[in-house]
C-alpha cells in the first residue's frame, strides 16, 4: 500500500546529528513481467499524493482477488526500484511475516526497533515504550523523502506504528488481508491485485524459458497458462521445473500438471517454492468455522456460490455464512463478484478440496453436498412452478432439515435465478450422480426442463435427461421411466437427432400403455407429433396430435387440450387444410386465454400467423406474430422468440417491406447462431440471400 502519511505529533529527543541514509530494499525481482496497469496506477497515486492539497492520501496493494503467491511483493519491489530517484533520503523495508513458514508475525516493537537502528539512532538512548519509540521513528524520518515498504502485513495493528508522520514519506504495504482500518482511518488507497492476463502470463513464461522455447510449443504453452489460471507463483514454479529440465518437452510438463494438479506445484524442502504450502499460510488466521467453510466450498458443485447456497452447504445460519464468506474474501481466498456471488481461483479451489478430503470425514462431506443439492433442487422446483404453473406437478422429497429454498417472488426472479445458477445446477446433478442420489438427479432434470426449452439449451437438455434415464432405473415410480424417455426423446428431436428421438418416444408410449397411464399416453402422443413434424412427416405428426387431443379431452385437462388443439391446427395448416387449422387454433386460443396461459397463447398466435400468411392475409399474420413475440419475450422464451422472428419476416417480404424483413431475419439469424441451431440459421441466411438488395415496394403495392 502506498500511504502518504498524515501529519502527526512528534516528540523532541536528544539524538546524534549523524544522518544515515538506509538502503534496505531487497533486490528487484528477476525477470519481472506484466503488471503494466498496476505499475501505472502506483505512479499516478505517487504523483497525486505528493501534491500539497492531497497530503494523507494512500494506496494499498492487497490480494483481494488473489491468494498467496499472487505477486504482491514482486510488484512492490519492481515499482520501488523503478522510482528510487523519488526517494533520495533512503528506503526502509521490513517483512512483517504475516503469512510465512514460521507462522509468527513480526511484532510492531521489533519492526520499529529495526527501523531505528537503520536510521542511526543511538541504541543506548532509546526509550523503552513502543509509543515513544514510534514517536522517535517519526521524528527521524520527518521531512525526509523516504520510501517505507511494509511487506506481508497480517493486520493493521502491525502497520500503524510504522506509519511516518511526515507527508514527505511514502509507504508501500502488501498483505493478503484487506486492512480495512488502514483504509478508513489513514486514507490508504486500495489496489487489488488479480491474476495475470493471458498475455502477461505468456510474457512471464517467455522471460523465464526463452522466447524460442515458448514459440516452439504454442499449444503446450496455452495449456500451461490455462492450467495455472494466470497465477504468478504457479507459472513461476512451472517455468522453474521446465527450465531445469530443458530436455523435457513443454507438452510433457503440461501433461504432468494436468494429471497431478497441485502436487506438481509442491516442493518438499522449500516452503516458499510450494504453492500448497504458501496457500496453507492463509488458513492459519482463520477460525475453525471459517476453515471448514473454506474446505466445503472446495467440493461444492458449480463455479461459484452465494450466501444462501453456502448456508445450506455448511448448515450455518445465512448471516453466519455471509460473515464466513466475507472473512475468506478478506483473507484473499475468495473473490466477490457482481450479483453477490463468490468464486475461488481454480488452484485455490483445488487446495480447498484437498483440505476437505484431509480434514473432514466422508460423512460430513456427503451431508454437506446433500444439503446444498437439496437447496438447489427445491429452489429449481419453485422456479419451474413459476415458469410452468400448468405443467404436471411432480414434487421432490422434502429437503434435509434446516435447508430452505431461496425465495422467488415471480417469474422474472425465477428466470434470473435459473440463468445465474444454471452452471451450478448442472454441476449439482453431476455431483448427485456421483453420490448415487438418484432422486435428486431425476428431479433436477424434470425441474430444468421448461427452462432449457425457453432458453434453447438443447445440448444441456439431452445431458440432464440422459443422467435422469440412468437414475430412473433406481426409482420406484413406474411412470418415471416413461416420462424420462419422453423428455429425452423430445430433447433429441430438438437437436435434429430424429432416429434417437422417435426410439425414445415410442418407448415412452409403450411404457405408458403397459402401465395404463392415459396422461403419459397423451403426453407421449403429443411429443411424437412434434418429433415427426420436425422430421418432416406432417401426416404422422397430425395422426399423433389427434390421439393426444382425444386423450386430453377425456382427462378433462383444458390447458393440455388447448395445447393439443394448437398442434392439430398447426399440422393441418402444414398440410394445407387451413379451415380446419384455423378452427382448431381459435378454439385453442380461447382456452389458453380463459386459463391465463400466456405461453400457450403465444404458441397458438404463431400458428394463426402462419395460417393468415399462407391464406394471403399478411397484415393479420403480422398482428398475430407480433403479439406472440411480445408474450414470449415477456416470458423469456428465447427459443420461440427466434422462431417468431423467422415467421414475421415472411409477411413483411410478401408485403414488399424488404428492409423490415431483413431486420427481423437478421435478429433471428443471430439468435439461431447463439442457440447453436445451425439448420435454422442456414435456412434464414438463405432467405436473406434470396431477398438480396431488393428495395421496398411502394405503399400502394402493399395493400
Amino acid at each position: 500500500m502506498v500511504v502518504q502519511a498524515g501529519r502527526d505529533a512528534t516528540v523532541t529527543v536528544q539524538q546524534p546529528v549523524r544522518r544515515v541514509v538506509p538502503r534496505q530494499l531487497p533486490a528487484a525481482p528477476a525477470l519481472f513481467a506484466g503488471r503494466g496497469a498496476e505499475l501505472a496506477r502506483l505512479d499516478r497515486v505517487l504523483t497525486a499524493t505528493t501534491a500539497p492539497a492531497d497530503l494523507g492520501a494512500a494506496v494499498l496493494v492487497s490480494a483481494i482477488g488473489g491468494a498467496g503467491g499472487i505477486g504482491k511483493t514482486w510488484l512492490a519491489l519492481a515499482w520501488a526500484h523503478r522510482r528510487l530517484e523519488r526517494f533520495p533520503d533512503g528506503q526502509l523495508f521490513v517483512d512483517l511475516r504475516g503469512f510465512s513458514p514460521t507462522g509468527e508475525p513480526v511484532q510492531p516493537a521489533v519492526a520499529v526497533r529495526g527501523f531505528l537502528d537503520a536510521l542511526g539512532a543511538d541504541p543506548n538512548r532509546l526509550p523503552t515504550d513502543l509509543d515513544a519509540q514510534a514517536a522517535l521513528y517519526r521524528s527521524l524520518v520527518a521531512g525526509r523523502r523516504m520510501l517505507i515498504v511494509l511487506d506481508n502485513a497480517a493486520t493493521s495493528e502491525q502497520v500503524v506504528p510504522l506509519l511516518p508522520g511526515s507527508p514527505s514519506c511514502t509507504v508501500l504495504v502488501t498483505g493478503r488481508h484487506l486492512l480495512a482500518s488502514l483504509i478508513d482511518r489513514h486514507g490508504a488507497r486500495h489496489l487489488p491485485l488479480d491474476v495475470l492476463t493471458h498475455e502477461e502470463a505468456r510474457g512471464l513464461l517467455a522471460a523465464r524459458l526463452g522466447a524460442d522455447r515458448v514459440t516452439a510449443e504454442p499449444r503446450a504453452v496455452e495449456e500451461l497458462i490455462g492450467l495455472c489460471g494466470g497465477h504468478p507463483l504457479a507459472l513461476t514454479i512451472t517455468a522453474r521445473t521446465a527450465d531445469t529440465r530443458p530436455e523435457v518437452a513443454l507438452a510433457e510438463a503440461a501433461a504432468q500438471l494436468r494429471d497431478l494438479g497441485l502436487e506438481a506445484l509442491d516442493h518438499d524442502t522449500d516452503p516458499a517454492a510450494s504453492l500448497p504450502t504458501v496457500l496453507s499460510w492463509s488458513l492459519r488466521r482463520l477460525t475453525d468455522t471459517q476453515r471448514t467453510v473454506f474446505a466445503l466450498l472446495g467440493i461444492a458443485p458449480g463455479p461459484d456460490t452465494t450466501p444462501p447456497a453456502t448456508a445450506a452447504l455448511t448448515a450455518l445460519p445465512e448471516r453466519a455464512a455471509r460473515k464466513a464468506l466475507s472473512a475468506l474474501e478478506n483473507a484473499s481466498l475468495l473473490e466477490r463478484r457482481p450479483g453477490g456471488r463468490y468464486a475461488m481461483h481454480d488452484l485455490v479451489r483445488r487446495y480447498a478440496a484437498d483440505t476437505a478430503h484431509t480434514t473432514l470425514s466422508g460423512h460430513v462431506r456427503e451431508a454437506a453436498l446433500t444439503r446444498v443439492g437439496n437447496f438447489h433442487l427445491h429452489t429449481a422446483h419453485a422456479a419451474d412452478r413459476l415458469l410452468d404453473p400448468h405443467g404436471p406437478l411432480v414434487r421432490p422429497k422434502p429437503p434435509a432439515p434446516g435447508v430452505h429454498p431461496h425465495p422467488l417472488p415471480d417469474t422474472a426472479a425465477a428466470l434470473a435465478w435459473l440463468d445465474a445458477e444454471h452452471a451450478t445446477l448442472l454441476a449439482t446433478q453431476r455431483t448427485a450422480t456421483t453420490l448415487g442420489h438418484h432422486h435428486t438427479v431425476w428431479h433436477l432434470a424434470w425441474n430444468l426442463h421448461t427452462f432449457h426449452l425457453r432458453r434453447g439449451h438443447r445440448h444441456d437438455a439431452v445431458t440432464t435427461w440422459q443422467a435422469a434415464l440412468d437414475a430412473a432405473d433406481h426409482l420406484p415410480d413406474p411412470a418415471t421411466r416413461s416420462r424420462t424417455h419422453r423428455h429425452l426423446g423430445n430433447a433429441y428431436s430438438r437437436l435434429g437427432r430424429h432416429e434417437q428421438a422417435i426410439t425414445h418416444l415410442e418407448q415412452a408410449l409403450d411404457l405408458a400403455l403397459r402401465h395404463h397411464d392415459p396422461t403419459d399416453q397423451a403426453h407421449a402422443h403429443q411429443a411424437l407429433a412434434l418429433a415427426w413434424g420436425r422430421r418432416g412427416d406432417d401426416r404422422q405428426a397430425l395422426e399423433h396430435a389427434h390421439h393426444a387431443l382425444a386423450l386430453y379431452r377425456a382427462l378433462d385437462q383444458p390447458v393440455w387440450e388447448a395445447d393439443a388443439l394448437n398442434v392439430v391446427g398447426w399440422y393441418a395448416a402444414r398440410l394445407g387444410r387451413f379451415d380446419t387449422a384455423r378452427e382448431h387454433c381459435q378454439a385453442a386460443l380461447a382456452l389458453h386465454r380463459h386459463h391465463h396461459n400466456p405461453g400457450g397463447e403465444a404458441d397458438t398466435l404463431d400458428s394463426l400467423g402462419y395460417i393468415a400468411h399462407h391464406t394471403g392475409d399478411h397484415h393479420q399474420a403480422l398482428d398475430h406474430y407480433h403479439h406472440a413475440l411480445t408474450l414470449h419475450r415477456d416470458l423469456g422464451n428465447a427459443y420461440l422468440v427466434a422462431d417468431h422472428l423467422d415467421g414475421v419476416g415472411h409477411p413483411h417480404a410478401a408485403l414488399g417491406r424488404h428492409e423490415q424483413a431483413r431486420t427481423v431475419w437478421r435478429e433471428a439469424l443471430e439468435m439461431y447462431r447463439d442457440q447453436g441451431r445451425d439448420v435454422d440459421a442456414v435456412r434464414v441466411q438463405r432467405q436473406l440471400d434470396d431477398l438480396g438488395n431488393t428495395p421496398d415496394a411502394s405503399p400502394d403495392d402493399t395493400r
